[in-house]
């Protein structure tokens, strides 16, 4: 049958919004894991990190400042067995970029946790979506990669990392729900991609008035059936 897993993934504004109304949004959706974009990753990125878990009632699990932002938070009904964190090459001028990945089980079944936020930029986009795809091959159990594209799906980025993952908006009928901004929603620029063994249960993007007090961004709400390992 599967094991069910309830998955976030949700670029925060750098907090800089209502953080009780962001705490409350998370609270609220019960996730199992959170993917964040644009978490703690300057002075004090630890506690930050480990704040801003406690907040949402999650642990941290990978991410901060090597991950440039990228963290991963996950429940106590996580095991996190390794973790990594992955740059992109810095193009001069410009934001230094990441991604975080996180090798889980729940129960039965194994999965890879990951996440990324891509340049503004897109003459900078194509080559960090290649090295974040690099870094999710490399994944030894079905990914499950959350990300802020900051480009819609028929962008060059983004056909990068969806390839031979499915689009969870997609499966579920519902790429029409749009993700940025809260004030003016008009694109899909967040996504959460899987593996094809795993299978999408159900996919919403929040638009509530506590998502647009809590961030720019809407989270992105996805339940998932993992596949049990072999």
């Amino acid at each position: 049958m599967g094991v069910p897993l309830r998955v976030v993934s949700y670029n925060i504004h750098s907090q800089r919004d209502d953080t009780a109304a962001l705490a409350a949004v998370v609270r609220a959706a019960r996730p199992d894991v959170v993917i964040v974009q644009e978490g703690p990753r300057r002075f004090r990125w630890r506690q930050k990190s480990a704040t801003l878990a406690e907040s949402f009632g999650l642990v941290v699990a990978a991410g901060g400042l090597p991950a440039l932002g990228n963290l991963l938070l996950t429940s106590l009904r996580v095991q996190v067995r390794a973790t990594r964190c992955q740059r992109f090459p810095l193009t001069p001028g410009r934001h230094l970029r990441g991604a975080a990945y996180a090798e889980c089980r729940v129960g039965d079944a194994r999965f890879t946790l990951a996440g990324s936020h891509l340049s503004t930029d897109p003459g900078e986009r194509p080559t960090q979506a290649a090295e974040f795809k690099r870094g999710l091959d490399e994944a030894t159990s079905p990914v499950l990669a959350g990300a802020d594209l900051n480009e819609g799906p028929d962008g060059p980025a983004w056909a990068t990392v969806s390839r031979g993952l499915t689009d969870a908006a997609v499966a579920a009928d519902r790429a029409d729900r749009l993700t940025y901004s809260c004030v003016d929603p008009r694109r899909r620029i967040d996504a959460l991609f899987v593996d094809p063994r795993i299978t999408v249960v159900d996919y919403d993007v929040v638009d509530t008035p506590q998502t647009r007090r809590a961030s720019d961004h809407f989270p992105v709400l996805v339940d998932l059936l993992l596949p049990d390992a072999d």
